[in-house]
C-alpha cells in the first residue's frame, strides 16, 4: 500500500489552476485517507469554477490510481462556503452530469445555505420514492440499532427499502444486517449496493476495515456520504433509510438542506439530558423546512426477565411528554430488552428473527406511524412548525 507521502508527490505532479503551481505546494489537497487499497481525498477550488476544474480532479484521480496497490481513487473538489466565516467547513462541488452519464446521477450535496426555490430545488435521487432520516442529538441512544429494524419494519409492512450509513465515525449498519463484502462497480462511479434481508445496504463499513478510525474533517464527510446517496444504482424504492451521525454537525445539516428528505425521525432516551440534545436535533431539522416525522423513545424501560417487575431506568416517559409540548408525534416506546441487543449484535435483527414477536410488533407499529406522516405529509397535511424554547 501507498504511503501518504507517495499519494502526495504523485500529486505534486498535478498543476493547480489556471497552471499555476501544483495543487500539493498551493494547499489545496485535503488529509488523505488510505485503508484496502482505496485512497480518498479532496481538492479546494473556487465554487464558480467547478465544471471548468474537473479536468484537474480527473487528473489526480489518474495519477493517484496508477500507483502500486490502489484498487480505487475517490476524488471530490471542494469549496469555501461564503458567508460562512472563519473555520468555515468546505462544501463538495461536481458539475452536473452530461446527459448519457451514468444513471445521470444528480450534483452531490453542498454545505451552504438552502437552495433557490426551497425543496423543489433539491436534486432526488432516481428510483428512489421517499428518504427518510433517524436522527439523534448524542450518540449511544441506540439510533443505528432503531434505524435497522425500522427499516426492516417497513418492509414488513410491504414496502421496498433501502438503508444508507452515513453514520460516517460509527458505520453500524453492515453488522446489524449481518452483511459483508465490498460494493461492485456497475458502470462509472456507480456501485452496486449490498443485500441484508432483502434491503439494499450501503456503508462506509463496507469500503474500511470496522476497526480503522475515521479520523476526517467536515468536507471528507460530505463526500462520503454524497458518493454512497448519488453513486448508488438504489433501483426502485419505496423509501430510503439514511441512519444520520449523532448530534447537529455540517454532515446533519448539509443533509437536510440538500436531499429531498420525506421526514426526519428522532430518536431519545427518556432521560433529560438525552432529551436536551434532541431538542437540539428537532430545532436544527425544524429550521430547514425538514418536515419532524416523530420522536421514538427508545431503551423506554426494563422488564427483569427474573420477576417480571419493571424498572425505569433511565426514566420514563420523557420522550412522550416533550413529543406533546412541541406538537410533533410520538411513535413509540422500545424497551432496554436482552433479546434486542442480543439479537443487534449477532446480526439477526428481532424484526427478523422473532418477527410475531413482541419487540417486532412494536417496530412495526412505528413503522405503520412513520409511514402514515410520510403519506399525511405528501398530501398536503405538514404540521405546523413546532415551538421550540431554548432554555437558558
Amino acid at each position: 500500500m501507498p504511503t501518504r507521502e507517495d499519494v502526495l508527490k504523485e500529486l505534486s505532479k498535478v498543476k493547480g489552476p489556471d497552471l499555476e503551481g501544483d495543487i500539493v505546494s498551493l494547499g489545496l489537497v485535503s488529509d488523505v485517507f488510505i485503508s484496502d487499497g482505496r485512497v480518498i481525498f479532496s481538492i479546494t477550488v473556487p465554487a464558480e469554477r467547478a465544471q471548468e476544474l474537473e479536468p484537474l480532479r480527473q487528473a489526480a484521480e489518474k495519477v493517484v490510481s496508477k500507483l502500486p496497490g490502489v484498487e480505487k481513487a475517490l476524488v471530490a473538489l471542494t469549496s469555501e462556503r461564503k458567508g460562512g466565516g472563519q473555520g468555515a467547513a468546505p462544501a463538495p462541488v461536481r458539475p452536473a452530469p452530461k446527459a448519457g452519464d451514468a444513471a445521470s446521477v444528480p450534483p452531490p450535496m453542498r454545505a451552504g445555505g438552502a437552495q433557490p426555490g426551497g425543496a423543489a430545488a433539491k436534486p432526488g435521487v432516481p428510483g428512489v420514492k421517499a428518504i427518510i432520516a433517524v436522527a439523534s442529538g448524542k450518540g449511544g441512544v441506540g439510533k443505528s440499532t432503531t434505524t435497522c429494524n425500522l427499516a426492516l419494519a417497513l418492509q414488513a409492512n410491504g414496502l421496498k427499502v433501502g438503508v444508507l450509513d452515513a453514520d460516517i465515525y460509527g458505520p453500524s449498519i453492515p453488522r446489524l444486517f449481518h452483511v459483508t463484502g465490498r460494493p461492485e462497480p456497475v458502470s462509472g462511479r456507480i456501485l452496486k449496493p449490498l443485500e441484508g434481508y432483502g434491503v439494499k445496504v450501503m456503508s462506509m463499513g463496507f469500503l474500511v476495515d470496522e476497526e480503522t478510525p475515521m479520523i476526517w474533517r467536515g468536507p471528507m464527510v460530505i463526500s462520503a456520504i454524497t458518493q454512497m446517496l448519488r453513486e448508488v444504482e438504489w433501483g426502485e424504492l419505496d423509501v430510503l433509510v439514511v441512519d444520520m451521525p449523532p448530534g447537529t454537525g455540517d454532515a446533519q445539516l448539509t443533509m437536510a438542506q440538500n436531499v429531498p428528505l420525506a421526514g426526519v425521525v428522532i430518536v431519545s432516551t427518556p432521560q433529560d439530558l438525552a432529551l436536551i440534545d434532541a431538542r437540539k436535533g428537532l430545532n436544527m431539522f425544524r429550521k430547514v423546512d425538514v418536515p419532524l416525522l416523530g420522536i421514538i423513545e427508545n431503551m423506554s424501560y426494563f422488564l427483569c426477565p427474573d420477576c417480571g417487575g419493571r424498572h425505569d431506568i433511565f426514566g420514563h416517559g420523557g420522550a412522550r411528554a416533550e413529543a406533546e409540548r412541541l406538537g410533533v408525534p410520538f411513535l413509540g416506546e422500545v424497551p432496554l430488552d436482552m433479546a434486542i441487543r442480543e439479537t443487534s449484535d449477532a446480526g439477526t435483527p428481532v424484526t427478523v428473527s422473532d418477527a410475531d414477536g413482541a419487540h417486532a410488533r412494536i417496530y412495526r407499529d412505528i413503522a405503520e406511524k412513520v409511514w402514515a406522516e410520510v403519506a399525511r405529509n405528501r398530501d398536503g397535511g405538514h404540521r405546523a412548525a413546532p415551538k421550540i424554547v431554548l432554555e437558558s
